[in-house]
């Protein structure tokens, strides 16, 4: 069925023929323009199932602005802007992880709310009424008849409203509030003059952020503000406005270092009135990197929904430097401004980033990012290595400018030495080194927990070194979250592997053979007996009434059929402890059997998989942990395999374009985006592109051409084209492959091999190769 006919007009986003319900200017220009790869994004994507920093529209990639509608306030899950609730709240700036803030609502003063309005200022609104597209916003206001538009630059929001003739225009900052995952408090306004205002609040702290951060923002108005009103009891501040005009327009440059570089992101990005423009600039910027990827064939569902995971690859991980460099510095015991290098032009060399867990990055925006996106990879390393100089360690997931410690491991290594390998970052090889194993001995990252900041145990490390795993439970007590010794083993495994492979590269022998030798510590938790990954107390014991199937035993956001799969560095090894390849392989096929019964995934939320009836899955889609299992098969001997359950999960779980569902799960910043990308067009790398040659295995795409324009800037080749001939919902098999003429050996190429350009052909069939 066409997609016009499966969603109905309150469901669409954007149309693909770009006829808008509304008739604002702002959509009158953008109707007029070609179209362009950023308008088949469908932006509401699972927003049933939203979180603070899951939605995004009116904003840039990366950008430290995230300004959207929020109509779901308290509360980081099902935060922010939620499908199914009726009522703007305010429209804020800063949908990030750990962060939030700079509320605003435009509003209209009559007798009968002028009393009431510091506190009672929500408004119904209709999906009927309401654009989105990447970098635009656009619905009505029910109860004041105000048309809100919203677009932005990097750090500037920028706001238009169309207010109703003879109404009193005013704009309420809602600067006391509770947004998302934190309180804001300590707001502050001044009327510096007749077009410009100057402002901070302080977002306070939480188990995850324990340092406040403020933030401080500039706002400067295209019409003459009459008043500031201010209420007591809330802290609120009431913007009046006068002037016969209807239309109101409004910049909100924010900082997190000071009022001043607020002011100088406005003057540096926005210097102009012009919505129309900045709308127009946004569209091109999200198609210009949407479109390094091309796709032919498929269905119009397919693609709509291909370019939503492309989107959605590119939105998470905001920056917290200003356009001079000038970033909030929380590493040490009191707060500093910090300056980042500059370019001889004056420019900083790269931005600083917040950032959510890289736990999962091995096999998500690690692969894609570094083939289609290497300067936002090398700009994430510089970042990453900047935490260290400032503050002696590399985080796995920074907020306010500190390391939150969420997750566990040292997840940013895999990260980091796969940008290394691919030759993306090629200079101060050593200093990084050095850094990164830091995170692998005492005093590293390894031996914190989640959300562990004061203590150092949580993470296990010292029996790790000791015995060659992580009891469960840990005798020591709870010191933070995830203590599932047996997912912390298998983690600290892999991400020994992949330090070793650096070791190597720099010449490091003694270090290469020890992490070498911790890399195999995944084979101490292995019972043979039963042939699953099974958890042992600190005197070496089994786990009694052990249940491989009972969630978080032992192992984080998973079970442990899930999470026996989890040794991406050696999975021929794992296949001898299962009795040889053939063995592994029924094993998984069965679990892919069971699984299909569920889709594939624990429920189609985050926190459905904690219960009974969704958690006893053997492979979950949902969350990071067995995202990785269909390509497995490839590495086991049965590339077939991997094509036909590959092929299976996508079209039943990453295939749909409603707000109800999308990830079925947790899509932590662009890691299930990247996920669903890399499993449509046929690429995965199953340690993480670590390898001395970054190998890819190729899979089966769903699409008949797949170009990806290639960064000149990095690599040699031109483009990476992937045609698959007689491609179809059935021949999900390929018969022969093919790169450039020449044969190729176990559906693997080199990372030097795709970006030295070329031409995959692969020849689809409805049977497996024999």
């Amino acid at each position: 069925m066409e997609l016009s006919k499966i969603y109905k007009i309150g469901h669409i986003a954007i149309s693909l023929t770009l006829v808008f319900l509304l008739s604002c200017n702002a959509q009158k220009a953008i109707s007029l323009q070609k179209k362009q790869v950023s308008d088949m994004v469908y932006p509401l994507l699972d927003t049933e199932n939203s979180r603070w920093f899951y939605f995004s529209s009116a904003s840039r990639p990366f950008g430290m602005v995230n300004l959207s509608p929020d109509t779901e306030i308290k509360g980081d899950w099902g935060g922010g802007y939620k499908y199914t609730t009726d009522t703007v709240k305010g429209f804020s700036h800063i949908h990030e992880w750990q962060m939030s803030g700079v509320s605003i609502m435009p509003v209209t003063i009559s007798d009968a709310n002028k009393s009431t309005i510091f506190k009672d200022f929500y408004s119904k609104f209709s999906h009927q009424t309401e654009i989105i597209t990447p970098g635009y916003h656009s619905l009505k206001l029910d109860r004041y008849q105000i048309a809100a538009e919203l677009t932005s630059t990097p750090r500037v929001g920028f706001h238009q409203y169309t207010f109703p003739k003879k109404a009193q225009k005013a704009v309420l900052f809602n600067l006391n509030t509770v947004l998302g995952p934190c309180e804001n408090t300590n707001g502050k306004l001044e009327k510096d003059n007749d077009y410009e205002l100057s402002g901070s609040l302080v977002l306070s702290t939480n188990f995850r952020r324990p340092k406040p951060l403020t933030v401080f923002f500039k706002v400067k108005t295209n019409q003459p503000i009459t008043s500031v009103e201010r209420d007591n009891t809330t802290g609120n501040c009431l913007i009046h406005f006068g002037g016969a005009k209807d239309k109101i327009l409004i910049k909100v440059g924010i900082s997190y270092t000071s009022i001043e570089n607020a002011f100088m992101n406005i003057e540096t990005e926005l210097p102009y009135w012009n919505f129309n423009q900045t709308v127009a600039d946004s569209r091109k910027e999200w198609s210009a990197l949407l479109g390094r990827i091309k796709i032919e064939g498929g269905t119009e569902s397919d693609q709509r929904r291909f370019y939503t995971d492309l989107w959605h690859a590119l939105q998470g991980r905001k920056m917290i430097s200003d356009a001079n460099g000038a970033y909030p510095d929380n590493t040490g015991n009191k707060f500093r401004v910090g300056q980042l290098p500059l370019s001889a032009n004056g420019k900083p060399k790269f931005n600083h980033y917040n950032s959510d867990a890289f736990w999962g990055a091995q096999w998500t925006i690690s692969n894609l990012w570094g083939l289609v996106y290497p300067e936002i990879m090398e700009e994430f390393v510089h970042s990453l290595m900047q935490y260290y100089k400032d503050g002696g360690i590399i985080p796995r997931g920074p907020a306010g400018g500190n390391d939150t410690y969420v997750m566990t491991g040292a997840s940013t290594t895999p990260f980091i030495v796969s940008a290394i390998q691919k030759g993306i970052v090629k200079e101060n090889l050593e200093e990084i080194y050095i850094a990164l194993k830091k995170n692998h001995m005492p005093g590293g990252i390894m031996e914190k927990a989640g959300y562990e900041h004061n203590t150092n145990i949580g993470g296990g490390l010292k029996y790790y070194l000791q015995k060659g795993y992580v009891p469960y439970p840990l005798p020591d007590g709870n010191f933070g979250s995830h203590q599932d010794g047996a997912s912390q083993t298998l983690e600290y495994a892999y991400q020994d592997w992949t330090l070793a492979q650096l070791a190597k590269k720099l010449n490091h022998e003694e270090d290469y053979q020890y992490f070498m030798k911790r890399s195999e510590n995944y084979k101490n938790i292995f019972d043979s007996s039963i042939g699953w990954m099974r958890p042992r107390n600190a005197q070496g014991e089994w786990r009694e009434n052990y249940d491989p199937y009972q969630y978080e035993n032992g192992f984080i956001e998973s079970n442990g059929a899930q999470s026996t799969w989890f040794v991406p560095h050696d999975i021929e090894g794992l296949a001898s402890l299962m009795g040889g390849k053939e063995k592994a392989t029924e094993k998984l096929n069965i679990q892919f059997e069971t699984a299909k019964k569920q889709n594939y995934t624990s429920g189609t939320s985050h926190d459905a998989e904690l219960h009974p009836e969704f958690s006893r899955i053997p492979v979950n889609f949902g969350n990071q942990p067995s995202i990785q299992t269909s390509n497995i098969f490839t590495l086991l001997g049965r590339a077939d395999l991997t094509q036909f359950w590959t092929r299976n999960v996508v079209k039943t779980t990453f295939s749909g374009l409603s707000p109800a569902t999308g990830y079925n799960g947790d899509e932590d910043q662009g890691l299930m985006g990247s996920l669903n990308v890399l499993l449509k067009i046929g690429l995965f790398q199953m340690n993480g592109g670590t390898d001395k040659d970054a190998v890819y295995q190729t899979g089966s795409p769903i699409f008949n051409k797949i170009t990806i324009d290639l960064n000149p800037a990095y690599y040699s080749g031109k483009t990476f084209v992937i045609r698959a001939q007689n491609n179809s919902s059935e021949n999900v098999y390929i018969k022969n492959i093919r790169y450039n003429n020449k044969t190729v050996e176990d559906f693997t190429l080199s990372h030097q091999q795709i970006t030295n350009g070329g031409e995959l052909i692969l020849e689809m069939s409805d049977q497996p190769k024999s």
